[in-house]
């Protein structure tokens, strides 16, 4: 069961000092009632100056930071195949659950988080993904007024250098969590189920291995129909050739502004590359160095590609300060000030959903229903035929 917590911050264990581990610090230094107390990474990388900056414990293991009666919650962002243990470890010794995306690599790990959590009366939250970013939620806002008709047409296109950057084997290998439609598809098609309303009734889809050098899916075309009868696609190449940013104003994923020198950095830093453990060895190297900000660098909210939204009576695509709803008549502009990130939203609803009990969109089995369309994506690629779902679930509003 989980413990009691007699005051208004919520104490947080990062496990997996990694990547993406280091991404949501800065989101939770900046809320005012969150506490970074302690983490945890196997390698020992990063943790010295982890404890120096923030007076925190360090661990070698999940498990010795989940024992820690200062930790009230874990943000669990180890590698996907481990996921499964890690939360069931935290949800035994009490901990409330932000894990990171995909949730699991099978259904059945993802059920167990569910249970486990559950059975123990603890939170889970299934994040960061970019179905919290503003635009898109404000988006999602647009649709739910009901003023432009209902949802008819999804696409989410993204073209990025994701392939060609510093991975570890795992990350490459579906049945290890890795590879496009697991890593990259989970922001995906989180997004299209969040504005499409979550009920996803089929999937069809193709995957590409394109490089003999570097074995793995590094890209996928998806169809998906939504219960309703709303149909979407899903377009991802990692392969760092056409870029995405050429069809959204010249901004980049986080909100930075491509260069002149952006082009074809990630393929080219690869290939200079001795071996794949120099790759390893700098993949390891992204840990936590030091506290930094992520609005450093970016004047616009972040692109996850070119979505555009079509409903019966208009439709809704990002611009670079807001959004562009084309109606009937009137081509409308809509600006929205950057006061905070993606993951200020994760913070802010996760803290939210354990102290103040609030429902979130993003539970256990809304991270299951996403996962479920990964997994689809991959069974349709291999066997070349639709895929029905059957754990699909709707958009809390």
């Amino acid at each position: 069961m989980a413990h009691e917590n007699q005051h208004d911050t919520l104490r947080i264990g990062i496990a997996g000092l990694g990547r993406a581990g280091v991404s949501m610090l800065p989101a939770f230094i900046r809320h005012p009632g969150i506490d970074v107390v302690a983490a945890a990474r196997p390698d020992g990388f990063g943790l010295d100056t982890f404890a120096r900056d923030f007076s925190a414990a360090t661990y070698s293991s999940v498990a010795e930071l989940c024992d820690d009666s200062a930790v009230d919650a874990v943000y669990i962002a180890t590698p996907t195949q481990l996921h499964e243990a890690h939360a069931v470890i935290a949800a035994e010794a009490g901990k409330h659950i932000l894990l990171e995306k995909p949730m699991a690599t099978s259904m059945i790990e993802a059920q167990s988080i569910i249970n486990a959590a559950k059975k123990n009366m603890v939170k889970l939250v299934v994040g960061h993904s970019h179905s919290f970013d503003p635009p898109v939620r404000e988006i999602r806002k647009i649709i739910a007024t009901g003023r432009l008709g209902p949802v008819k047409m999804i696409h989410n296109w993204y073209y990025s250098d994701w392939f060609y950057r510093p991975r570890r084997p795992d990350e490459l290998d579906s049945s290890c969590g890795g590879g496009v439609a697991m890593r990259q598809g989970a922001h995906q098609f989180d997004i299209i189920r969040y504005l499409g309303g979550g009920m996803v009734q089929s999937v069809r889809a193709a995957t590409g291995s394109w490089d003999p050098a570097r074995p793995g899916q590094g890209s996928h075309t998806v169809f998906l129909e939504f219960v309703d009868g709303a149909a979407a696609t899903a377009v991802y190449s990692g392969y760092d050739r056409f870029p995405s940013y050429e069809l959204t104003f010249g901004v980049m994923e986080s909100g930075e502004v491509a260069t002149a020198d952006t082009y074809g950095e990630a393929a080219k830093r690869l290939m200079a590359r001795r071996s794949s453990i120099d790759e390893v060895a700098v993949k390891n190297s992204q840990g936590y160095t030091g506290l930094t900000s992520d609005f450093e660098n970016k004047s616009h909210q972040g692109f996850f590609g070119l979505t555009l939204v079509s409903c019966a009576r208009g439709d809704i695509r990002q611009s670079p300060d807001g959004l562009t709803i084309y109606g009937e008549s009137v081509k409308e502009e809509v600006t929205f000030p950057m006061v905070e990130s993606p993951r200020d939203v994760v913070a802010r609803e996760f803290y939210d959903c354990v102290l103040a009990d609030q429902v979130t969109v993003h539970d256990g089995r809304w991270g299951l229903a996403t996962l479920e369309v990964c997994l689809a994506v991959l069974e349709s690629a291999r066997t070349r035929k639709e895929v029905y779902l059957s754990h699909q679930v709707p958009v809390y509003e």
